[in-house]
């Protein structure tokens, strides 16, 4: 798989900054590559608030337990890893494998924030149906373009502010109607409740997803995917840190055989769970770094945004979720927003060709 796919050759460094001004030169796009990591967002994106919604349903109800299960596999990570490294060790060619002392700091940090994003998620989804919850946390492109802005020096186009407003529209109608959707035995102030959780991971998030972009382009070293899934590893493991001493300090251990006894589709089926969501997060994470790394972290918004109908369908029909006028008005602007910012991008790129042949035919002539 990594020879099929370049994994080694797909770079980004100061170095291709000519070692001190920047360039406005985008590194090529390394096509299978993208695309496989947009496939493990689409497996993330859409089955883990499925499974996290389960263990809720029949019984689960520890909310650092199931914070865990978003970082926790990270141990699957090892087999490409282990894999990448052999494979170093055979070329002599190689110079280094693990990634530089300050991406390994950097990670540690943006670890502890995912940790914290990853409990607001989980609590706010404790009072929220999976389709409700879903069409919130998109509202982290939002978020993403704003600070994309701040941090990376994104462009900001009219489409992309229209973009951001729409899907901020989007969530505040979520908000107006508490009573439409509500989960059973969940009151209003605990819909509200979720809601700003949500709104809050989005917005956690939003601020993370350009911090890692921020950590790839001032790598010293060439980075490659190799060393994208060692920042994962650690990101996730860091994640996993907070949520354990959480687990201890909450008692959740002791508690686990308890609520495993008495959950509702038997004790066998409870670990299913938790481990089926520990794997399915974590091709989120991993599937999310990879997008940043191949083009930015803007786009690993969209493509959540891209991916919210499909977690909705998904919830309707296998938790039976109401789809109120109020979320179907909220899903249309979400999808009018990505639908706005594509086609500004769409617009960009043609102007951005355009300029570059015109620039090629004044240099021939």
């Amino acid at each position: 798989m990594a020879s099929s796919m370049n994994i080694e050759s797909g770079t980004m460094s100061d170095d291709h900054h000519d070692k001190g001004s920047k360039s406005n030169k985008k590194k090529p796009i390394n096509w299978p590559l993208l695309l496989l990591n947009a496939a493990f967002m689409a497996i993330g994106v859409i089955g883990g608030p499925l499974l996290s919604r389960l263990y809720y349903l029949h019984g689960g109800g520890r909310k650092w337990v199931n914070t865990f299960t978003q970082s926790a596999g990270f141990p699957i990570l090892f087999a490409p890893l282990f894999f990448l490294y052999l494979r170093h060790r055979s070329n002599p060619q190689s110079t280094h494998f693990f990634m530089e002392s300050k991406l390994f700091v950097a990670s540690a940090i943006i670890g502890v924030f995912v940790g914290l994003d990853n409990f607001l998620y989980t609590l706010g989804l404790s009072y929220l149906p999976v389709s409700t919850s879903s069409i919130l946390y998109a509202t982290q492109l939002a978020f993403i373009a704003v600070f994309a802005r701040i941090i990376v020096r994104q462009k900001f186009t009219p489409f992309t502010i229209n973009s951001v407003v729409l899907m901020t529209l989007g969530s505040v109608l979520l908000g107006l109607r508490t009573s439409g959707d509500r989960p059973a035995g969940v009151t209003g102030k605990g819909y509200l409740f979720g809601f700003f959780l949500t709104l809050g991971s989005a917005g956690l998030i939003g601020l993370v997803w350009p911090c890692v972009e921020l950590c790839y382009a001032k790598a010293t070293r060439v980075l490659n995917f190799t060393v994208v899934l060692q920042f994962q590893l650690n990101v996730a493991a860091f994640a996993s840190i907070v949520s354990f001493i959480a687990m201890i300090a909450n008692k959740d251990f002791q508690a686990m055989q308890r609520e495993s006894r008495e959950y509702g589709l038997g004790q066998t089926m409870y670990v299913v769970v938790l481990v089926a969501g520990a794997v399915v997060w974590q091709f989120s994470f991993i599937g999310g770094l990879g997008v940043i790394f191949c083009v930015g972290s803007l786009l690993n918004g969209i493509l959540s945004a891209v991916l919210l109908p499909m977690t909705e369908i998904a919830a309707v029909f296998a938790y039976h979720e109401k789809f109120t006028g109020e979320k179907g008005m909220a899903l249309a602007l979400c999808l009018w927003g990505f639908t706005s910012y594509f086609y500004g991008e769409y617009q960009t790129n043609k102007k951005a060709k355009a300029l570059t042949k015109e620039q090629a035919d004044d240099q021939y002539n």
